[in-house]
């Protein structure tokens, strides 16, 4: 992200209803039923009151000015705590742990150096700074969101920077392992592109990209992402964008940049006994 929204301290149970009450029976439909979430609220509880900065469709090159606009919604219509919450849909202290055991199996060397990209609010952060004791740096569009997750990570030792659009404020060949967690789900293919070459850049040769994203031979992200995401369009909701890449495109793009599929899972997989992440997994390994 140069990057997408991501949350706070507040973590839902398991098994809660979302917040626009439809019932989440299991992590998967609850992660990606964030961008859903976001949809439905902005369309009936802000409707009536615009996000600053932002035409009611959004303009899909403006990145900071989309997700600034709005978490300063959602700063403005609930509690603290609620809004981040809201602007990743949930589940704080699960995600990171699915996200902490995902980096963990795909290779994250105990002393290596982390890229969090689409930091947000600190969900990762939070969870894998008490278990990491290697380098980290999170990046992320929205003021708000990075000094909640400065605010919730003790670690002196540790990195947060805000953004201004795509790019990753590091050295060539420093980084170990990049993540890019529901990033690529809210941007246009071109700004995905762009952020594997930057990707490639600071990792070191070896070092791993490990991404999310949506894909429609999903059924649930057809059903539950992409038609609501159309609904909120019609509206005229002014959300982020929720952006569909198909496994073929993300394998060219990796060769062309220089990148080996290390592998690809689809979105229920429970890649480790933490759980699964809901939006689909790609590994890319630099060559």
């Amino acid at each position: 992200h140069a990057a997408a929204p991501i949350n706070l301290e507040q973590s839902f149970p398991r098994h809660s209803p979302s917040l626009d009450g439809t019932p989440r029976a299991s992590y998967s439909k609850r992660i990606v039923g964030g961008s859903m979430s976001i949809v439905s609220f902005l369309k009936n509880r802000l409707r009536r009151k615009p996000a600053p900065n932002a035409s009611p469709s959004g303009d899909p090159r403006a990145l900071k000015a989309v997700n600034v606009a709005m978490v300063d919604a959602l700063m403005g219509a609930l509690p603290h705590d609620e809004a981040m919450a809201v602007a990743i849909g949930g589940d704080w202290e699960f995600g990171g742990k699915v996200q902490t055991a995902l980096l963990k199996h795909y290779g994250l060397p105990p002393q290596g150096f982390l890229i969090d990209v689409g930091c947000g609010a600190g969900r990762l952060a939070k969870t894998l700074s008490e278990q990491h004791p290697g380098g980290y740096l999170g990046i992320d569009l929205v003021p708000a969101l990075v000094n909640n997750a400065r605010r919730l990570t003790p670690r002196p030792d540790w990195t947060f920077e805000v953004i201004e659009h795509i790019g990753i404020p590091a050295p060539e060949t420093s980084a170990d392992m990049v993540c890019c967690f529901s990033v690529m789900t809210h941007l246009l293919h071109e700004q995905s592109y762009w952020y594997l070459e930057e990707a490639h850049r600071v990792l070191k040769t070896g070092g791993r990209v490990v991404l999310s994203f949506l894909e429609f031979q999903e059924p649930w992200h057809f059903e539950h992402v992409f038609k609501p995401t159309v609904a909120g369009a019609k509206s005229g909701s002014a959300a982020p964008l929720n952006v569909f890449l198909d496994r073929a495109a993300i394998a060219l793009w990796a060769n062309d940049i220089g990148f080996d599929v290390v592998e690809f899972r689809g979105g229920g997989d429970e890649v480790t006994p933490a759980g699964n992440l809901g939006q689909a997994l790609c590994v890319l390994e630099k060559r």
